[in-house]
């Protein structure tokens, strides 16, 4: 009897045995979305003790948690009951591809739309500015104002920013964060919007004697040279007198270096534009309109491969050179082979007219902001303005002085005309405000206070950073007032192009060093004390 009912629980094993096979096989063929409910699924600490991974219930495919419990719960823990194989790892690997796809998209469209708002962003934010400093510009004029418009707006700039950095915190850093773009913008082009008036010096300096030009090239190197060295060591000076301890300044973000496809662009325009305007030289109405696009493409493109120097001719071949060589060098070939010469290139250049714009014309357009956009710079380093507020004052007015003093002495002891050393007086002061204090001596040659201010500048850009390296200024305050008071914009455009962290210090001394420069003058006394001394 025992035999048939040993024999019936085989069969009934074998049948069930082969049954449940062939069920799993038909599972394992389909990739079919199985959802359990696994709210009905007991999890037992002791079941998950019993029947092996501790971590069962924390793995992210519930579905497949779901049948490995089942399947030991069922057949044991070396049953392969309902463990799909190779067909759930294509449907796996198939969803997992058209997932990949769809992220791919999504990253690539939301790479374009954070282009395009910072685009948009870029061109709101610097439109403000610019518009900002056309505006005070007009208000000026129309008020017969001769005081510069832009360093009345950087000074207005910074005072708001630090009123509302008391009373409104929030509103300060939100001002901050949506110019910022506009900021980087003009860090990165800085340079070049000094560079009009050292591509033109050639047409200022034709008229003047070679024994003269000689005289006064002395003066302003080894002018440059002290006042550089008078600011600089009364900044240090001062510091040891106040006693005030020197800390880091804010760390200042650098702008991004140039893009071949940057490079390559500005190449074609100016291939392009450079033949157009030989065959066609009125195309765009006038010839300095025509001239424009190649002019102001072959300045960019100076600046571009002057910026990609090694250091060490950098420091001999400043950016700013290889800038008004490579722009003189194209008004040069066009000049040539158009057969209209040298200097009505350089007249279309910068012709001054609002009706008819140069390239430098487009490019000075930009001076104003500049200065504007100073105030966030200093604004950032507004603390260690406040704290070193005594060193950074006296430095710059003794410095003024000694600039104004030194020169109309030396001028006199070299034997230079008393009208030219009078016309290089405000050598270190900006090309506007220079302008307007040469306008309260008689006799005295604008061209030729714009053209050494201009010299004075381009020896600053040139060898200041060697020159303060020599010198052991190695804090970025004395580095910035030691640079603007002496070199004014254009150092100031090379310094900080390289330590961005000097740009306030700078940015301070470049304003103040122009207002107490004017300020001096219009005191009757020292203005005829002056005129004493030059004789």
């Amino acid at each position: 009897m025992a035999t048939p009912f040993l024999t019936t629980s085989t069969t009934l094993s074998l049948s069930l045995s082969t049954h449940l096979h062939r069920l799993s096989s038909s599972l394992s063929s389909t990739c079919f979305p199985f959802k359990p409910n696994l709210h009905r699924v007991r999890r037992s600490p002791s079941l998950l003790a019993s029947y092996g991974n501790p971590h069962l219930f924390n793995h992210e495919d519930h579905h497949s948690t779901y049948k490995s419990l089942l399947s030991t719960r069922i057949l044991g823990p070396k049953s392969n009951f309902l463990q799909m194989g190779p067909s759930e790892t294509s449907c796996s690997r198939e969803i997992l591809v058209k997932s990949s796809a769809s992220d791919s998209s999504n990253t690539v469209i939301s790479t374009l739309s954070q282009k395009v708002f910072g685009v948009l962003h870029l061109v709101v934010s610097l439109g403000i500015v610019l518009a900002m400093d056309k505006f005070l510009k007009q208000a000026f004029v129309a008020a017969a104002i001769k005081f510069p418009s832009a360093l009345f707006g950087m000074f207005c700039i910074f005072s708001v920013l630090v009123i509302l950095d008391t009373t409104i915190p929030a509103a300060a850093t939100s001002l901050m964060n949506f110019f910022e773009p506009a900021l980087m913008f003009i860090q990165r082009w800085l340079p070049l919007f000094y560079v009009p008036a050292l591509v033109v010096l050639p047409l200022s300096v034709r008229d003047i004697p070679a024994a003269s030009g000689l005289k006064i090239c002395f003066i302003i190197a080894g002018g440059w040279l002290a006042s550089l060295c008078v600011a600089g060591f009364t900044a240090i000076a001062i510091r040891k007198i106040v006693n005030t301890e020197m800390v880091d300044a804010e760390p200042m973000a650098k702008p991004s270096s140039f893009a071949p496809i940057e490079f390559w662009t500005w190449g074609g325009i100016f291939l392009a534009s450079f033949v157009s305007a030989i065959f066609y030289p009125t195309a765009l109405g006038t010839t300095a309109r025509t001239c424009l696009p190649f002019l102001l493409a072959s300045t960019v493109l100076g600046y571009m491969v002057g910026s990609g120097l090694p250091s060490a001719v950098k420091k001999v071949l400043h950016p700013i050179i290889c800038c008004a060589l490579s722009a003189d060098l194209a008004a040069v070939a066009f000049g040539y082979i158009s057969q209209s010469g040298v200097d009505a290139v350089l007249g279309d250049y910068l012709t001054k007219v609002s009706s008819n714009p140069g390239a430098g014309d487009v490019l000075m357009g930009f001076l104003g902001s500049v200065i504007l956009s100073f105030a966030f710079s200093m604004f950032k380093q507004r603390k260690l303005v406040k704290r070193h507020a005594a060193e950074i004052f006296i430095s710059i007015i003794l410095s003024s002085l000694f600039s104004l003093y030194s020169t109309a002495l030396v001028g006199r002891l070299v034997g230079l005309e008393p009208s030219l050393t009078v016309s290089i007086l405000p050598r270190c002061i900006t090309v506007a405000l220079a302008l307007s204090i040469v306008s309260l001596f008689e006799g005295a040659n604008s061209s030729l206070t714009a053209a050494a201010v201009v010299v004075t500048g381009l020896i600053g850009a040139n060898f200041v950073q060697a020159t303060l390296d020599k010198l052991r200024f190695r804090d970025p305050i004395a580095r910035g007032i030691a640079t603007a008071s002496s070199a004014h914009g254009l150092g100031t455009a090379a310094l900080s192009a390289k330590e961005p962290e000097a740009l306030p210090f700078c940015a301070i001394a470049y304003g103040l060093t122009g207002i107490f420069g004017s300020l001096f003058c219009s005191v009757p006394v020292i203005r005829q004390s002056l005129l004493a001394i030059v004789g």
